[in-house]
């Protein structure tokens, strides 16, 4: 009896061994599991180094919960999802980005066109803004660009004129299609039927309209600005082209963040191209649905820059106007924590008087240039330090960015959230903490990216129009997703098929 029962407790005393033994052995499996994944994510977020960044379908899920995690309370116009359906980003131009001795090149890794139907609206909301008409009393739409282009106005107009160039280049698109050395041709091309087109174009100059008939004047004359939007409103939703899309597939210009305060309320399920958010309301304009573009920057480029970290005597550049409303409260915040820093220069500046030459002269010899949110979270202040080669200081928690979807900004721009900055010391002690080898670092970034905030005419390969068509590009899946939701009930709703789009 006595050795059945040492057998039976040298049986359980094994069968306790073998159980503890086998679940060791799976927990640091486990945790193998775990450190490999661990590490496979750490090297993907250290070796991504690139200027631009390129998501497939395997990876878009991660890169949204990474960004889910990211977010901050305050999500404003970030965190509407429209139909909370993400939009796919396989149908996109991606970028390919290649190291070099010499610095970084960005080239396109597929050639999408975006084909384009642009509306033929009357001259009164595009050219007819620059008091242009047709020669000779020819009755025309557009100018004849291969011989003269309207000027468009200087000074502060030139910030929002987005507009315009974008215009040029559609209308340019058509007589270099056909030529195998244009450059337009690559990214963008106008298309005759609107069933061909990808995306259906607005041409009105809102911005030009805003800033020509809405400040000063006669009350007649001031009046005109929401006359033409009215007029505009009622044009576009009478189109086949909205109708049978909702107006989902729609891009319209309203980059003056005071522009189109009408019609934006009606022609909201189009694609606005934006500034930023400021001013909109997240039901009316979001990330998910709208471009960001850039500002035309005021100064000139600074070509041939041959500067230095010591070179540059001023180490923080911030010259406008200090006392804002909305969030630009931060501005007069920080003036009174910087003003009598040696190396600072905060003051108060504008346009007037030699202004944008002051400017030009204080960016050009400052190591780093403040960008702090105004009555809105941007401003041309940015893109005129971009010019300028002066690295940004961003301290604007809401600002959105251009192309920020396969551009990052954090390889040029130093962000720093506003209650950080506005602790006595913090942005001043961190700003000196940044050495020679990161500046000069970020520097060199800068000089390889400004070419994607350059207007021009004709447009280039990688410059701002060529940049906002490629994003609106990237939008275009994201628009037929919509429409396709929003045709799903059409058949029992009005006893007849849907509008057909071939």
């Amino acid at each position: 009896m006595g050795e059945r029962t040492a057998s039976g407790f040298a049986i359980k005393k094994s069968l306790c061994f073998f159980f503890t033994l086998t679940t060791l052995l799976f927990m640091l499996s486990w945790v193998f599991v775990l450190r490999s994944t661990r590490s496979e994510a750490t090297l993907g977020s250290t070796t991504n180094s690139n200027l631009f960044t390129s998501f497939n379908d395997s990876d878009s899920d991660q890169v949204q919960q990474q960004k889910n995690v990211e977010v901050e309370s305050s999500f404003g116009n970030r965190a509407i999802l429209v139909d909370n359906v993400e939009a796919p980003t396989t149908l996109v131009e991606k970028q390919q980005h290649v190291h070099g001795e010499e610095g970084v090149t960005c080239k396109p890794r597929h050639h999408a066109v975006l084909r384009v139907f642009m509306y033929d609206l009357p001259p009164e909301f595009h050219f007819g803004l620059l008091d242009w008409k047709p020669e000779g009393g020819v009755n025309s739409v557009w100018p004849d660009i291969k011989a003269k282009a309207p000027h468009y106005p200087g000074g502060l107009n030139l910030q929002h004129s987005i507009e315009y160039w974008l215009t040029l280049d559609l209308l340019a698109s058509e007589a270099e299609a056909s030529s195998s050395s244009s450059s337009n041709a690559n990214s963008v091309m106008r298309v005759g039927n609107s069933s061909e087109a990808d995306v259906i174009f607005v041409p009105f100059f809102s911005s030009l309209c805003y800033n020509r008939f809405s400040k000063t004047g006669p009350r007649e004359k001031r009046s005109r600005n929401k006359v033409l939007q009215e007029k505009l409103v009622k044009y576009v939703t009478s189109q086949e082209e909205w109708k049978r899309s909702g107006g989902k597939d729609h891009v319209i210009l309203a980059h003056h963040p005071n522009s189109m305060l009408d019609a934006r309320m009606k022609l909201w399920p189009g694609t606005f191209i934006l500034s930023d958010f400021g001013r909109y309301p997240p039901n009316i304009a979001n990330v998910e649905k709208d471009v960001i573009a850039p500002y035309k920057h005021v100064v000139g480029s600074y070509d041939d820059d041959q500067s230095s970290f010591d070179s540059r005597p001023t180490l923080l550049y911030f010259q406008g106007a200090i006392y804002r409303k909305d969030g630009g409260h931060v501005r007069h915040e920080l003036y009174y924590l910087l003003k009598n820093e040696k190396d600072v220069h905060f003051s108060f500046g504008s346009v007037q008087k030699g202004g944008v030459r002051k400017a030009t002269e204080g960016m050009r010899s400052s190591k780093f240039c403040l960008n702090i949110a105004g009555d809105t979270p941007s401003s041309n202040r940015l893109f005129d330090a971009i010019a300028s080669h002066c690295v940004p200081v961003i301290i604007s928690d809401e600002i959105e960015l251009p192309y920020e979807d396969v551009l990052d900004y954090s390889q040029f721009c130093i962000f720093v959230r506003t209650r950080d900055a506005l602790k006595k010391r913090f942005l001043i002690n961190f700003i000196r903490s940044i050495g020679k080898e990161e500046w000069t670092r970020m520097w060199n970034r800068l000089k390889e990216v400004e070419s994607f905030f350059e207007f021009q005419f004709p447009s280039q390969e990688g410059d701002a129009v060529h940049m906002i068509w490629q994003a609106v590009a990237r939008k275009v899946p994201f628009m037929k997703l919509k429409t396709n939701r929003s045709r799903r009930f059409f058949r029992s709703l009005y006893g007849r098929a849907p509008p057909d789009f071939s």
